[in-house]
Formats: structure tokens, sequence, C-alpha cells
């Protein structure tokens, strides 16, 4: 069996990553990209569906793992009862090729080591013709469009299709291993010093890190979840996958599995929130392109989600070879979801480039004329029935977070013509304005709840409707949005987290289909922070960040009774949600400033 979720550190070279647990396995690699087929999928299976295992031999009484200072370089210490080790793994900036690199390093007495290298092209199918180089210096496994080379100076040897190996470490040791994809019609990639990779990872890191500017006193809880940030983030285009991973389940061993690697629009501007304001212009820039190319065309056809170079069809199929995540099945490879009609991601959008504008960051100058088509197209259709921000599959409904966005829309194009000098209809768009304003006070609030609801004419609640007073649709003070938050806190939290959907939903089960929302749970601190109820936000910040793993990661849900994280690992969108409350919280401390997360408008 695979690792629990939370027992995993991430290792990455900003086009893919891959997740490493704490017993020296790496269970989950797609080669090339994000968005390949995975050669190592234990994490979806078992070890006979691909992993890179290094470990001791004998019993192990003792693991402990961090980071070295603000890097993605992930170090693993194993106690025996004849010695100590540690593993350094990491993947150095790319190159001309994609490198995993594993030291082996003696701290302590003699250690027997074992390796063992299962390789499964195709998501745990395709097993590779293995072979030597001619000069013996290397292996070589190929199958189809894919190669990798193995490099180590322990000999190894082939047993039931795998590669192993055995070897020792004493005081002092370093045994490098270092593995290679390349595209097998091309000669094999060139070999790279371990030492020196090491020593160019973490010049990178370190020099990326020192470009922070957030100094709130969490910082270092800020800055992992932007290493984290900047390790899902697909170099060459700037898109940011919401996970390196697919269908780890929102519930243990259940069917709500989906895949992640892909870049969702409805993130855009917490994203570029968390990166400006911690500093990282650049990052945020290459996610602005990517976003205006990625939505560029017909607005009819923009979608929720597109691939990392904002490629349009990422049809869904199930992998039913692999049993799935402690059983939960099925396994899905692509997001049927993309075709969806989510009219939030049109606010999302429009709402980015503002945020741009405001910053006085450098844009595209077909933004706005990207902006009007969208805008007249969301015109005639804002009105409509869509599948909500939580993308519910089946009949669409009148989402109260979908029309809320849609007034973003109109109110920041409207902003942004007045404050820049645009050319804009904005006699049309301020009546537009107003009456998706008008429709949703009358139609999404519950008066009897004293609450805005999940979708029109439901007694349900769900968790988006509290980003209603950080968006600006209506002032933290005013006695709806105060309402809405005290019905949440009835009727949403579990625990003390934020469930995204209401449980008595379906009544007949004891628990919800899912774990309690991180993202969401930090919403409501920046509910509360906004609300001026800031000793409530910290408490929930500080219990998000105590469900983190070791290393400061976080999935995104946490089951509350099994007190393990379930969904996607990690979740940009929790970590995002962690930078942008950290730093919400650190303004409201200094001074009366406005936060961070409130929009400007």
């Amino acid at each position: 069996m695979s690792c629990r979720i939370e027992d995993y550190g991430l290792i990455g070279d900003c086009e893919t990553a891959a997740l490493v647990g704490r017993d020296g396995s790496i269970d989950w690699l797609c080669w090339p990209a994000f968005d390949s087929d995975a050669c190592f999928a234990a994490l979806l299976g078992t070890h006979k569906h691909g992993r890179w295992l290094i470990g001791p031999v004998e019993e192990v009484t003792g693991t402990s793992r961090n980071y070295w200072g603000d890097t993605l370089i992930l170090q693993t210490r194993f106690e025996t009862a004849d010695g100590a080790v540690e593993l350094i793994d990491f993947m150095p900036p790319r190159g001309n090729a994609s490198d995993v690199v594993r030291l082996v390093r003696g701290l302590r007495g003699r250690v027997r080591m074992h390796m063992q290298l299962v390789i499964r092209f195709g998501f745990g199918t395709d097993i590779p013709w293995v072979k030597k180089t001619e000069d013996g210096s290397a292996l070589l496994a190929i199958c189809g469009q894919d190669m990798t080379v193995l490099r180590t100076p322990v000999e190894t040897r082939g047993e039931d299709l795998t590669t192993v190996a055995d070897f020792e470490v004493v005081e002092g040791d370093t045994v490098p291993f270092v593995l290679t994809y390349g595209p097998s019609h091309l000669p094999v990639p060139k070999p790279i010093d371990p030492a020196y990779a090491l020593h160019d990872t973490e010049a990178f890191w370190t020099e990326w890190s020192n470009r922070c500017t957030y100094e709130g006193e969490y910082r270092a809880l800020v800055m992992r979840s932007l290493i984290t940030l900047k390790a899902q983030t697909y170099a060459p285009t700037g898109g940011i996958v919401a996970a390196p991973t697919t269908s780890l389940p929102e519930k243990l061993g259940g069917a709500r599995n989906w895949d992640y690697r892909f870049c969702w629009l409805r993130d855009a501007t917490f994203t570029l929130l968390a990166l400006m304001n911690s500093g990282y212009t650049e990052e945020a820039s290459a996610w602005h392109h990517w976003l205006l190319r990625a939505a560029a065309g017909s607005p009819a056809n923009m979608q929720i989600m597109y691939g990392i170079m904002g490629n349009r069809r990422l049809l869904e199929w199930e992998a039913t070879w692999l049993p799935g995540y402690e059983g939960a099945r099925p396994v899905r490879v692509g997001n049927a979801a993309h075709a969806q009609l989510q009219l939030d991601v049109y606010g999302e959008l429009i709402d980015a480039f503002h945020q741009w504008r405001v910053a006085k960051l450098e844009m595209d100058e077909t933004s706005w004329a990207l902006e009007c088509a969208v805008l007249q197209h969301l015109a005639g259709r804002w009105d409509q029935p869509d599948h909500g921000i939580w993308e519910r599959r089946g009949a669409g409904r009148h989402y109260v977070s979908s029309k809320v966005m849609t007034w973003v829309a109109f109110d920041r194009g409207i902003k942004s013509a007045e404050m820049f000098g645009f050319k804009a209809p904005l006699v049309k768009w301020r009546v537009l304005r107003d009456a998706i304003h008008a429709d949703v006070c009358a139609k999404g609030f519950d008066a009897e709840l004293n609450a805005f609801v999940e979708s029109y004419g439901s007694k349900m609640l769900d968790a988006s409707i509290l980003l209603l007073p950080s968006v600006g649709f209506l002032p933290p003070e005013d006695p709806r949005v105060r309402g809405t938050l005290v019905a949440v806190e009835q009727h949403l939290m579990q625990d003390g987290f934020v469930l995204r959907h209401d449980p008595r939903e379906v009544p007949a089960e004891k628990q919800p289909a899912e774990g309690a929302f991180l993202a969401c749970t930090l919403w409501l601190a920046d509910a509360y922070v906004l609300a001026g109820e800031f000793g409530k936000a910290q408490e929930l910040f500080a219990r998000v960040v105590a469900v983190a793993n070791d290393l400061g990661l976080l999935a995104e849900e946490y089951d509350t009774v099994a007190r393990r994280q379930t969904g996607n690992f990690p979740q940009a969108l929790t970590h995002i949600a962690l930078i942008n409350t950290a730093q919400n919280l650190s303004v409201a401390k200094k001074s009366t400033e406005k936060p961070a997360m409130q929009r400007s408008k």
C-alpha cells in the first residue's frame, strides 16, 4: 500500500513534480510534464504500478524529514540499530532534460540499503525494455515514446521485471542515484554531476525565496506555501496546476476522485493576490499572460479550466487497471468538467485583470478588448443556470456565488473603464450590475435562515457564499452578511472546520460525503478579519496550520473523523488561501489598512 497522503513530500523542477513517501519511496511522477502519463503510479495502486524505493534493509527505529531552508530539497533521515543515513531528494531546475537526483549520505555507523526501481509507463501498464548503454555506464528503460536513464556507481541487477540494488553506506559516504527522462527517439541525455546539481538547485530556490517581500509573523508558513505554488507552476507557459495528482479521494474509499493536473480560471484572482502581495510580480505577469492566451477566442467557448499549455480538450477516461488510493475508484484521467458552464469564471477573469491594473503591472494591450467581448457575452448569459463553483454534475442551478461573480465581472469592468479611461458602454454595464445585485438579494437571500443560500429557492448553504464580503458585493457589517456567517457556523462547521456542502442535503449519511474543505475554512477566517473578529480568524487559521504535515504541505480537504488529509495533494488553492489569510492577519494586526484579501473595488 501507498503511504497516507500527509506522509508524502513534494519535489519538482517547475515542469513536473514527484511525491516522496516517508519510507523513501517515490510513488508518483508524471514525466515529462504535470499532465503526462505517470511512470510511477504506486500512489494509486501497488508497487507493481511503478515506484522508486531507497531505504534501509534493517528495521527503521526513527524517521524525520525536512526541507533544506527555503528550498524544495527534501531530506529524510533514517535511524537503525546499526547507524543513521539521510536521503536527499530533489529535481534540479530543468536544463536539456528532467532529472530526479537521490543522494544517500552516511551519518553514523554502517547501514545496509536497498534500492528498488519499478518503471511502468502509461499509469502503471507499460513495462519498458531495460538494457545497459554501450559503455556500461547507465541503464536505459525504453517504451514507446518514453526513455529513462539511471546512473549510479552502485551495481544493479534485474529481478522480476524490476531493477534492484543492495549497498552499504558508512559515515561520510555519499552514494548518488540520478534518473533522467528523455524522448526515446533522441540521443541519450548527457549525465549531470549530482554535487553540482545539488548546489545549483539550492541556489535557485534560495534566490527565488529571497525575493519574498512578506515579513509578517507567519513568514515560514507563507514561504513554504509560495514554494509549493512555484513548484506547481509550469515554467514554459506560466500556468499553475491545481495539484500534481489525480484521483486522490475527497472521501476515503469514495468515488469523487478527479484529475487536478490542470489550470483553473477560478483560481486566477486568488493566485494573483498571493503572488503580488508577496513580491512575485514576475510570476504574476506570467500567470496573466497564460490567462490571456488560454481565454483568447470567442467568449462563448471560454472554459473553466485549461491544460498547462492552454489546451482545451481535457477528455476524461478511467484507468480501470488501477485499484485506486486505498481502494477509492474510479481512477480518472482528464476532467469532463472542463466543458461545464460555470458563470463565476467570467468574474474571476475580469477581476484578475482589474487587480493587475490597480497594481500597475504590465498588461498585454489586447486585454481590454478581450474583457469587453467577455462582458458583452455575459450580458446575455448571466441569468442562466450553471454548474457552480463546485462543478456539480447533473442539471444546472442558479447558484448564488455564480451570480455574485457575474456582478463582480461588470463591477470591475466599470471600475477599470472609469479608473483608466477605457472606452466602454458604461450605462449598459451599470444597469446590468444593479440588476444582478437586486436579483441576488431578492432570490439568493433566505429571510427565514437570515442567510444567503447555495442557489435560488434552496434552503441549503454552501461555503462559496463566504466570499461575498471579500469581493465587495456587500460590506462586512451588512446584517445579511453577519447572518450568513452565523448560519455557516451553525450548519457548515464540523469539528472546527468548514464543509463546502451543507450536510443537511444528504441527511441519511452520518458523515458528509467528503472531508472539510481547507480553503473554505480559510475563507471564513478572511470573512472574520473583514468583520473585525480577529480572535476567531486567528483561531481558524491556527487550526488549518495544525493539520499540515511535518513539511507544511496541505491537501484539498481534511477528514476530521479519521484525522487525515484527503483530496489531491498538495493543493494549490489551499496554499493560496493560507498565504492570503496570513497576509490579512498580518495587515489587520499592524493597522486599520484594508486586508489583502479584500479585492480592490
